[in-house]
């Protein structure tokens, strides 16, 4: 659930906003033709001036150094009218050509920034908090934008082009980014970045942030360490991922913990990890492994935990069937709108593996393996909640039967648009306290009262 990284102690980079704000006359310039025409003229006359490829095997920080006195030299040559403050923002966009990914550079270093949504090279979105925000930034043209996303791709092997205009790629901080290109996309390329947070959430941090209640944080901390099977479900950016994160705080560090997922998000803290991740097909269409194979290797890797960053497809039948012969205590994520809908998307992903099996038969390994399901969701003014905590009790004649232990009540918007509710319980003491207390855990009784705030 990628939420909005929080700023650390460590000096950030300037900004695209901050910068704007020092020279307000920026904003107007930057978008001038003959402003992106200097930079790029500036960007062809340094390639031929300097061999990049002799500069490689020095040192980063003296390159960038020379390669801005070299820029310094070739504006002070051009007839511009540019001021002092202008002409070293051009060569730090320069800078960005060269070493980073151009216009998208600074929206990288910005700490604040969620997802990066290029829509053609004429405009540029970046989400924070939640919420959608235009920038002020964009590419000279279609081209342009072309060659960063080659640049994207061909750092992890990829391309893009007409014959294969859709790539999933990864940056090297972990970020997840789509690209599609013409014909596909009709008005021009399109990028979505969705950023890795390196400074992860905890579970007082989402506390703290209202995500939920102290009391449904203790009962989902005495769950995973009773080796409660969890799903955690919930649409697009609404924190499954920060969420799984979090829970797996509370597993013990003695464990052994295999983690399989398609981008390596998760940062566990504990001393036993082992982490899995995909690979996707090489340029001739070979090689990919998928989730499912990996699920499979893992369980020959005795692991006393598995952690699924996200099940999409297959792979579920093997998770489950994993959860029923002694991989208790698996966590993992799942695409979702409601506990219920949760419970129908692994039945059709079941399915997928196995078309044979009937319906029934599926519906009894997911009510055995599958204990409690962790519904999260974005609220409309950007915040998120956990909105059910739901235990699945079994079998009643072919359906599977869940109860609701925890929910969120929304009551409205307040004045500014802020999503007006409570938390409450349901007054239901879930079938697996049993199992808490054969545990050694014991909760208060009054954690499920619905009378008592939790």
């Amino acid at each position: 659930m990628p939420m909005p990284t929080t700023p650390d102690t460590k000096p950030q980079s300037t900004s695209w906003e901050q910068r704007l704000m020092r020279n307000p006359a920026r904003s107007r310039a930057i978008l001038k033709p003959e402003y992106q025409e200097l930079k790029f003229s500036l960007h062809r006359k340094l390639v031929d001036k300097i061999n990049l490829d002799a500069l490689a095997s020095i040192d980063n920080q003296r390159v960038r150094a020379e390669i801005r006195q070299a820029l310094a030299s070739l504006i002070d040559g051009e007839p511009t009218l540019l001021s002092s403050i202008e002409k070293q923002q051009i060569i730090d966009e320069v800078l960005d050509e060269v070493f980073g990914l151009g216009p998208l550079e600074s929206l990288l270093q910005d700490p604040t920034v969620s997802d990066i949504l290029v829509n053609t090279h004429r405009q540029v979105y970046v989400e924070r908090r939640g919420m959608l925000e235009l920038t002020g930034i964009s590419f000279r043209d279609s081209s342009h934008l072309l060659r960063i996303i080659d640049k994207i791709v061909s750092q992890v092997g990829r391309r893009v082009d007409e014959s294969t205009p859709m790539v999933d790629a990864r940056l090297l901080d972990g970020s997840r980014v789509n690209a599609i290109i013409p014909p596909l996309a009709v008005d021009g390329p399109l990028v979505s970045i969705r950023r890795f947070s390196t400074d992860k959430l905890m579970p007082a941090d989402l506390v703290e942030r209202k995500a939920m209640t102290p009391g449904m944080m203790s009962l989902l901390e005495a769950a995973v360490r009773a080796r409660m099977n969890i799903i955690i479900a919930g649409g697009t950016g609404a924190g499954k991922t920060t969420l799984l994160n979090a829970l797996s705080a509370f597993i013990s560090p003695k464990e052994r913990i295999v983690t399989i997922e398609d981008a390596a998000e998760l940062q566990l803290k504990q001393p036993h990890v082992v982490r899995l991740e995909t690979r996707p097909a090489n340029l001739e269409g070979n090689g990919a492994v998928r989730q499912r194979e990996l699920l499979v290797n893992s369980l020959r890797m005795r692991p006393d935990r598995i952690v699924v960053g996200e099940v999409r497809g297959e792979e579920a039948l093997d998770m489950l069937q994993a959860m029923n012969t002694g991989h208790d205590g698996s966590l993992t994520t799942v695409h979702a709108n409601s506990p219920r809908d949760a419970v129908s998307r692994l039945e059709v992903m079941v399915s997928l593996a196995n078309a044979n099996m009937q319906l029934v038969s599926i519906r009894q390994q997911i009510s055995s393996a599958v204990n409690l399901l962790v519904q999260a969701s974005r609220l409309s003014d950007g915040s998120r909640r956990v909105m059910n905590i739901t235990e699945v009790t079994g079998m009643e004649g072919e359906m599977i039967t869940l109860q609701d232990i925890f929910v969120f009540e929304k009551q409205g918007l307040d004045s500014e648009g802020h999503v007006v509710g409570r938390f409450a319980a349901t007054g239901i003491r879930p079938k697996f306290y049993e199992k808490l207390l054969a545990a050694g855990i014991r909760l208060d009784a009054e954690l499920f009262d619905e009378s008592v705030e939790v």
